[in-house]
């Protein structure tokens, strides 16, 4: 598979364009970045030609499809050209910061049959796994609530790059960045987001968001609770499950339950299962024929993701309950 990479902006972009290099199955044929230094360092590392118009590379590359990791406020641009031309697409998170633009570019998708995925990476965890799985197979009853918490200390500790607040690039703060995780998180294991409220919080001042809680109301009844931020220090990943009938935690890596299998004591599951491949490695094996559509992570995983976000924003902003427009 012949692959352009699309925007050196993100703080994966470097990762992405490391597991196409790496994977026997693809080639880096091109790069392209709106700036076109960062561009030609960036060609430099793969030995291959470097643009800043996207669409001049397009056209003059043999290219299979394209990663994008460039700002999400280019999102929309880079996805509807690709999708135009043919090229299968792999993106970082998010699908784009507005729910029209999310629903055009899963309209160009659709109708140009694109092979599509989105960067959910915490779905290949181990611990991820067992607890969807768990979910699935009744282990817990009926689901009631479930919380995640993903925080890191990228704005106290100073280590994000500035442009990570800039809110006509990236859309908000930490609630569209980090907190896509526990967002896809939620929407994996409780299924139909209905209504979500939000509070958002400017700890640092640099204009976006920081630090935010959203509590979401889904079709089953269930509540869930997503929090996230770039305030908070040496806190392990945090995941709560509470069923009619058990119990599930997840601390960093190590998952924790207690059922009626348990006598309802709380304790650690030794046995995990085994971590699925990247995301990234899932698209590339989809493009070159090698697996059918991968679950999880695919253009409509994208779009829900997009009308959660959305409405928690404007939840946010609002002070009000609002609905999740699918």
């Amino acid at each position: 598979m012949k692959v352009a990479l699309a925007g050196r902006w993100h703080v994966h972009a470097d990762e992405y364009a490391d597991a196409v290099f790496k994977n026997p199955d693809a080639e880096i044929k091109a790069v392209w970045d709106d700036d076109q230094k960062r561009a030609d360092e960036w060609g430099k590392n793969f030995s291959c030609n470097s643009y800043s118009d996207f669409e001049k590379m397009l056209s003059k590359e043999d290219i299979d499809g394209v990663v994008i990791a460039s700002q999400t406020s280019l999102h929309p641009r880079l996805m509807l050209s690709a999708a135009r031309n043919g090229k299968h697409i792999f993106t970082e998170k998010a699908l784009a910061v507005r729910l029209s633009d999310a629903l055009a570019i899963k309209q160009a998708v659709e109708k140009e049959r694109i092979k599509f995925v989105i960067s959910f990476p915490h779905k290949s965890r181990p611990c991820l796994i067992y607890a969807a799985d768990a979910v699935k197979n009744g282990a817990l009853g009926r689901i009631t609530y479930a919380r995640v918490r993903n925080v890191h200390n990228g704005s106290t500790a100073g280590w994000l790059p500035e442009y990570f607040y800039d809110e006509s690039l990236c859309g908000g703060g930490a609630m569209i960045d980090l907190g896509a995780h526990p967002m896809y998180t939620l929407l994996m294991l409780l299924g139909r987001p209905v209504f979500v409220q939000s509070l958002f919080t400017d700890i640092t001042h640099r204009g976006v968001e920081d630090n935010a809680v959203s509590i979401i109301e889904f079709e089953n009844g269930a509540t869930g609770v997503s929090e996230t931020g770039f305030v908070s220090a040496f806190n392990p990943y945090t995941l709560e499950i509470s069923g009619t009938d058990g119990y599930l935690a997840v601390r960093g890596d190590a998952v924790f339950e207690a059922t009626s299998a348990t006598s309802g004591r709380l304790v650690q599951v030794n046995t995990l299962p085994e971590p699925e491949k990247l995301p990234i490695n899932k698209w590339i094996d989809w493009c070159n024929g090698k697996t059918g559509v991968p679950q999880g992570i695919t253009i409509d995983d994208a779009y829900s993701l997009t009308a959660l976000t959305y409405a928690s924003y404007k939840a946010a902003k609002t002070g009000e309950k609002t609905y999740v427009a699918f």
